[in-house]
């Protein structure tokens, strides 16, 4: 098996306290809200803690889609959460899972910055292909700016 790690960053203006409340604890229920696409997110396995496994359903294409998310980790003193693609078809063939290790820090003028490392871990001697790697930063960017633009369109939301 082999191990290919990515680092990304993203900023946003919204603090991290209130942006982490969003992406992490609410992201059950404004996750669907601040997609289009994403009709549901529900936990399948598990009480929503480390070790849960979460569906995401959404529709690509005309087509209804699901990923498998498994909570690896959630540090909320830190700002911290991590997780894995497991099944789905967000996994390539060649890949057995991909895991996020996300952390929001301060940012400048009161903001965030999102930091994610990103680990694909291949079957074999397989590469994530380019086209993988820009979709996924592609679909993970859009992810983030959707749900800071939720925060941003409700001021109420605290």
């Amino acid at each position: 098996m082999g191990v290919f790690t990515f680092e990304n960053e993203i900023t946003s203006t919204v603090a991290p306290a209130k942006l982490y409340k969003a992406m992490v604890k609410d992201a059950d229920n404004l996750i669907p809200k601040a997609v289009e696409a994403i009709q549901s997110v529900e936990t399948v396995e598990g009480n929503g803690g480390p070790g849960s496994i979460k569906k995401l359903t959404f529709l690509e294409g005309g087509e209804t889609k699901y990923v498998l998310h498994k909570v690896e980790a959630i540090d909320e003193a830190n700002f911290g959460y991590n997780y894995s693609i497991v099944g789905g078809v967000g996994l390539p063939d060649t890949v057995e899972k991909i895991s996020f290790d996300s952390k929001l820090v301060a940012g400048p003028n009161g903001g965030s910055i999102g930091k994610v490392t990103v680990k694909y871990q291949t079957k074999g001697n397989a590469e994530p292909s380019e086209d993988e790697l820009k979709n996924g930063k592609a679909k993970g960017d859009a992810l983030f700016k959707a749900i800071e633009g939720y925060v941003l369109a409700n001021p109420d939301y605290n």
